[in-house]
C-alpha cells in the first residue's frame, strides 16, 4: 500500500496482542475460548497453529488493519479458538506478498491490483476479500486547478511512481500523460501548498495527506480515480494458499472475527476510539490519535458510499477485477497472457460467503 517505507529487514516483527447475522457493537467477547464456536470448529482452528496477521503499514488505523488489532484486543479470535500473532508492515506491499507465498505470513491486506500484478510475476498468493471498488490513491492539486487539463506540461510529484490508477484517471481525464514533468516528492504533502519547485499536483492517500492538510489548514483539492470509474479496491485481503488449503474453516474464521470487529469499531465515535486506542497502545507514544481517527472514519465513509453492490461487505467483485486487469494491460503492467479469466481464478470469495446468511455476519460461528 505505501511501498519503499523500508526494506524488510527494518520490519520490527511485534508479537501480537495477547448461529445469527450480528449487530454492530452487539457482540462483545465473553473472554473465554472457543465460546462462539463449535467444539469440532474449535478444535480444527487449534490444529491450524499460530496465525500470523501481517499489517499493511504499522498500525495505522486503515481498514484492513484496525479491525484484526480490535479483533485481537476484543478476544473475538479467541472466541473462534484462533491463535493471532499480529506483526506491523512497513507499507512495502511486495514484501507483504513474498512473505504470504513463502509461509511466513499467513494473511495480509493486499491490493486486487497488487494480488493480479504478484501472481503475473510467479508469487503464489490468493485474494480473499475486499470491502469496496474505490480505493485509497488519489491526486491533489490546490484550488486554482478545476480542471486536470490545466496539468498539462505542469509538475506533478509522487512517491516513486504514478499509481495505476492515478494515471489512468488522468488520461481518462485529457491530460496530454507525456507532458507532465514528473518528480519524486517525500512524505510532506505541505510540498503541494508551498507549491515547492512549482509543484501543481501530488499523488496521496485520500485517508492521509488529504487530512493531514486539512488539520493544517490548507485547503486542496482531491481528485479521486473512482470518481472517473478507474477500478480499484479497498481493505482486499490475502492468504497464504497452502494454509488455506489445509485449513479452509480458520481463513472463514479469521474473516468472521475481523468482520465482527469492524461493525464494532464503526459503531459509535466511542467504539471508534476505544479501537484506535488499541492501535496506539501497540504504536507508543507518538501515534497520532487525531489523524488515526480521521483515517479510519475516511475510509470506513468510501466503503459505506462504494460498496461492493450485490454482494456482503468483504465479497470480491470479478468485474472489478476484470476492470483492474483492463487498467493494467493498458499500461503495459502485466502481459497479455493474464486474462480477466485467469485473474479472477486467483480469489476465492468463498469465505466470505461462508460466513455470511442472507448478507448478514454469522456470529456466533458454527
Amino acid at each position: 500500500m505505501r511501498s519503499g517505507l523500508a526494506a524488510l529487514a527494518a520490519i520490527a516483527l511485534t508479537a501480537g496482542v495477547a448461529g445469527c447475522g450480528s449487530e454492530a457493537g452487539a457482540g462483545t467477547s465473553t473472554g473465554s475460548e472457543g465460546s462462539a464456536i463449535s467444539a469440532e470448529r474449535c478444535a480444527q482452528n487449534k490444529a491450524a497453529g499460530t496465525i500470523t496477521y501481517l499489517s499493511g503499514y504499522q498500525y495505522q488505523s486503515s481498514v484492513s488493519i484496525l479491525e484484526y488489532i480490535a479483533a485481537s484486543r476484543l478476544g473475538y479470535f479467541k472466541d473462534l479458538c484462533l491463535n493471532v500473532v499480529l506483526k506491523p508492515g512497513t507499507g512495502d506491499t511486495a514484501q507483504n506478498t513474498k512473505l504470504l507465498a513463502g509461509g511466513r505470513a499467513t494473511v495480509s491486506p493486499v491490493a486486487e491490483q497488487d494480488v493480479i500484478q504478484a501472481r503475473a510475476n510467479g508469487i503464489d498468493i490468493t485474494g480473499i476479500s475486499s470491502y469496496s471498488n474505490a480505493g485509497l490513491e488519489v491526486l491533489m492539486t490546490n484550488k486554482d486547478i478545476t480542471r486536470l487539463t490545466q496539468l498539462d506540461g505542469k509538475v506533478v510529484g509522487h512517491k516513486g511512481y504514478v499509481p495505476a490508477t492515478v494515471r489512468a484517471m488522468l488520461v481518462k481525464a485529457g491530460v496530454r500523460w507525456d507532458s507532465l514533468k514528473l518528480v519524486k516528492q517525500g512524505y510532506d504533502p505541505s510540498v503541494l501548498p508551498r507549491r515547492q519547485g512549482g509543484l501543481e499536483a501530488l499523488t496521496g492517500f485520500v485517508s492521509n495527506e488529504p487530512n493531514q492538510l486539512r488539520a493544517a489548514g490548507d485547503a486542496v483539492t482531491v481528485w479521486k480515480p473512482i470518481d472517473y470509474g478507474v477500478p480499484s479496491s479497498l481493505g482486499a485481503m490475502a492468504v497464504d494458499p497452502a494454509f488455506a488449503k489445509a485449513h479452509p474453516h480458520a481463513v472463514e474464521d479469521i474473516l468472521r472475527a475481523a468482520l465482527h470487529a469492524y461493525d464494532y469499531c464503526g459503531a459509535d465515535d466511542k467504539h471508534i476510539a476505544e479501537c484506535v486506542g488499541y492501535a496506539a497502545q501497540l504504536s507508543g507514544p507518538t501515534y497520532d490519535k487525531k489523524l488515526n481517527t480521521a483515517i479510519w472514519k475516511t475510509e470506513t465513509q468510501i466503503v459505506k458510499d462504494h460498496p461492493t453492490a450485490g454482494r456482503p461487505l468483504g465479497a470480491i467483485d470479478p468485474k472489478n477485477v476484470a476492470g483492474i486487469v483492463d487498467m493494467l494491460h493498458r499500461f503495459g503492467i502485466v502481459p497479455d497472457s493474464v486474462t480477466a479469466g485467469r485473474a479472477e481464478g486467483w480469489f476465492d470469495t468463498s469465505y466470505v460467503k461462508a460466513v455470511h446468511a442472507d448478507d448478514k455476519l454469522v456470529w456466533p460461528a458454527p
